[in-house]
């Protein structure tokens, strides 16, 4: 390449840089480039001072007692500082524990991953596309193509629909966003029909069977199926950014936990003692081991560490705004302490 062109192309990518730059809200950059402080707890105390209402943080470290973290806000309008036993709504991490039962189904021969939706609901054929061609398995690996119902641009976020018919009524007569297994596409649409294919098998709701396959066995005690199942003094305050008042009263049908029971399933999900060696086999077929989750006022983060054996659960009580991209950094941050100097 002759020097000149070279130099324009330098050029180039300084002006682009400079405008990307211009564009990131000032408060992320310097965010990611604070110093490291030393300490967990320094990072925690950070985060609320960057426009996070609460922080919640469990880390579970091999060979370690588990700590918890907190700074904030367990509810604002009563000044109620973040509480370590704070129940939470989870969001998507769900995911984790509905391919875990699936998983378990699958292993008893309750159901095949390899029958369609159609098989199970052969009322749904005409009103989502491939819906004969669809099985269990590209549902829970998020390869169906059925479009994501909360990617309507008429969910009622303000209202969320109370059941879950009503709730696919935003996925149905829409057509496919690709054929079964031609690519990849989160939907949360997979995950509410499989959960009605495992009511139906079952011939209860699917939580009770998580409630004794995983929740029981793992001695769990503060996970419940939603928002309605618990006392909501104990249930943290969500905020959305731009609007005062609390949200935590909306409900999306989100499970509630707290940072440490979603620390030790997850500890457990990934070590094998959740799941035999078979289910383990067809669990990593189908599904991450690993999460996050978001709804109006509530953001979450379930990772684990192999190399460090180490579980990081992360719950801040903010949405909107740049608060999710704040989330993500203050959480990789939380990481690296842990990487670096266990505290």
């Amino acid at each position: 390449m002759k020097p000149k062109t070279l130099l324009i192309l330098r050029i180039n990518l300084l002006i682009a840089t400079a405008v990307s730059l211009f564009f990131v809200p000032w408060s992320l950059v310097f965010a990611w480039l604070a110093p490291l402080p030393d300490s967990v707890q320094e990072q925690v105390n950070d985060a609320v001072t960057r426009d996070l209402d609460g922080i919640v943080v469990y880390v579970d470290q091999a060979d370690a007692v588990p700590v918890i973290y907190t700074a904030g806000w367990h509810d604002r309008g009563a000044q109620i500082p973040a509480k370590p036993q704070a129940l939470f709504k989870i969001a998507s991490i769900r995911k984790l524990y509905v391919a875990a039962a699936l998983t378990k189904m699958a292993s008893a021969e309750l159901l095949s991953l390899d029958e369609t939706l159609a098989d199970y609901f052969p009322e749904l054929k005409s009103r989502i596309e491939n819906a004969d061609h669809i099985t269990l398995r590209l549902m829970a690996k998020h390869r169906s193509g059925i479009p994501n119902l909360t990617d309507h641009p008429d969910f009622p976020w303000d209202n969320p629909p109370k059941s879950s018919p009503e709730q696919l009524e935003y996925a149905l007569d829409l057509p496919a966003d690709f054929a079964p297994n031609e690519d990849y596409a989160y939907s949360n649409t997979n995950y509410l029909i499989l959960t009605e294919v495992m009511n139906k098998v079952l011939g209860f709701n699917h939580f009770q069977y998580i409630q004794t396959e995983i929740l029981d066995a793992l001695n769990l005690k503060n996970t419940f199926i939603s928002l309605h199942a618990v006392e909501t003094s104990k249930v943290m305050s969500g905020y959305h950014v731009g609007y005062e008042p609390d949200i935590k009263n909306n409900h999306f049908g989100a499970m509630i936990a707290t940072a440490e029971d979603v620390g030790i399933f997850l500890r457990a999900l990934n070590d094998g003692s959740l799941l035999n060696s078979s289910e383990q086999a067809i669990y990593s077929s189908i599904y991450e081991f690993e999460h996050t989750g978001l709804v109006p006022g509530y953001s979450s983060f379930a990772s684990y560490h192999k190399d460090i054996d180490t579980v990081v659960i992360q719950f801040v009580n903010t949405s909107g705004g740049v608060s999710w991209n704040m989330a993500e950094i203050v959480h990789n941050r939380i990481e690296d302490i842990v990487r670096r100097s266990p505290d």
